[in-house]
């Protein structure tokens, strides 16, 4: 009966490969050169990152956000970055006149604008929808997840098949025989390394499912605070028509704000709705912290800039903390530059595996063939 389920593990495991190969070898080619993201990006365009001289007094946000409005035909700020560090520019996402998002890094001491591109054409954009979508929008994300989800259970099912039938033998299974036939080689590379890069790849795998499936996300809530009803990220904003208020310093105030009820160093963005519904979100990451990903949330009225809500990070549920920490759990960066060479070796790795696997299946088929 052992031998008849490994059979059809086995048959499992080659089928779904096959059929999942190509996005499987695509989702890791982007993965692996999305961990380095932030690195090459401000190797290749550091005017986006940088200021050529440190001044004495930054400007306050809103004279950069006029100074932008002024030069350019900005109809509408969507997103604005501020950071910590002295020598970073600002980093504005807003729309221009056709409703297309523009990228824009600007020198937080001069006002001045010093680069600006179409958001669609950013290459890490472009890496990060072929990464999640194949560029296919909702279809593709949806063959992205499915794959995932495959993924997994061929993490697990090559575990059981890797696995001697004899404890004596587990040492010879976790080494290549380099000098032996290509066949041998490929075989022991696909194997021996897949188990070594199991755990790594299963984490990698599994958060990624987060970001596929509301299934899966409501299944964490579910296992960390026992329901699957989490509170909403959004904020309804209280003001419904806009007053017209004269103000001067609009996203300097929200800024300050968000400073004083959080009292720490970290970086904050500011996020304006999409809808006409909902409020302002702010959020403040803390700087000092090791692990990524922890920021403190604050909601401000989009038309009088007063504040709505504070929501400190240690006062997140279970769930929500899980969540966050999603995303530098995929890409390697929970732990900076060590987890990062890791998830960057294992994400190579994981590209191999759907041709070391057809290679596999096509030695079997043509020894089939001869007999």
């Amino acid at each position: 009966m052992k031998k008849t389920l490994k059979k059809n593990i086995g048959l499992l495991h080659l089928w779904l490969g096959l059929g999942s190969g190509l996005i499987v070898f695509i989702a890791a080619l982007t993965g692996s050169i999305l961990v380095f993201e932030k690195e090459i990006d401000k190797a290749v365009h550091p005017e986006y990152y940088n200021v050529a001289t440190i001044g004495t007094t930054k400007k306050p946000i809103d004279y950069c956000t006029d100074m932008l409005e002024k030069h350019y035909s900005i109809k509408k700020i969507t997103r604005i970055y501020t950071f910590n560090d002295p020598s970073r520019t600002m980093q504005i996402l807003a729309k221009d006149s056709d409703k297309k998002a523009q990228f824009f890094s600007i020198d937080p001491y001069t006002g001045k604008v010093l680069a600006s591109t179409p958001q669609e054409r950013r290459f890490f954009v472009v890496v990060l929808a072929i990464h999640r979508q194949l560029l296919l929008g909702d279809f593709g994300e949806i063959l992205t997840g499915t794959s995932c989800l495959i993924f997994v259970f061929m993490l697990i099912s090559g575990i059981v098949l890797w696995w001697p039938k004899k404890i004596k033998n587990l040492k010879q299974r976790l080494t290549v025989k380099w000098g032996a036939s290509f066949k041998r080689v490929n075989w022991d590379f696909h194997s021996t390394f897949g188990f070594y890069s199991f755990l790594i790849l299963l984490l990698i795998s599994l958060t990624g499912l987060s970001f596929a499936f509301n299934w899966f996300q409501n299944g964490i809530y579910f296992l960390a605070d026992g329901t699957t009803t989490k509170p909403s990220a959004k904020v309804e904003n209280p003001t419904k028509t806009d007053p017209k208020l004269n103000h001067t310093a609009f996203y300097q105030s929200i800024y300050n704000a968000t400073d004083s009820i959080f009292p720490y160093k970290g970086n904050i963005q500011i996020r304006m709705p999409s809808d006409t519904i909902n409020s302002i979100l702010v959020l403040k990451e803390y700087s000092e912290k090791t692990i990524p990903n922890q920021s403190s949330a604050a909601y401000f009225d989009k038309y009088t800039a007063e504040e709505i809500e504070a929501r400190p990070y240690e006062a997140f549920s279970k769930g929500d903390k899980i969540r966050r920490l999603n995303y530098p759990i995929h890409t390697g960066s929970i732990y900076g530059l060590p987890t990062k060479i890791l998830a960057f070796i294992v994400s190579l790795f994981a590209l191999t595996l759907p041709i070391t696997g057809l290679l596999i299946w096509l030695g079997k088929k043509k020894k089939t063939a001869v007999k």
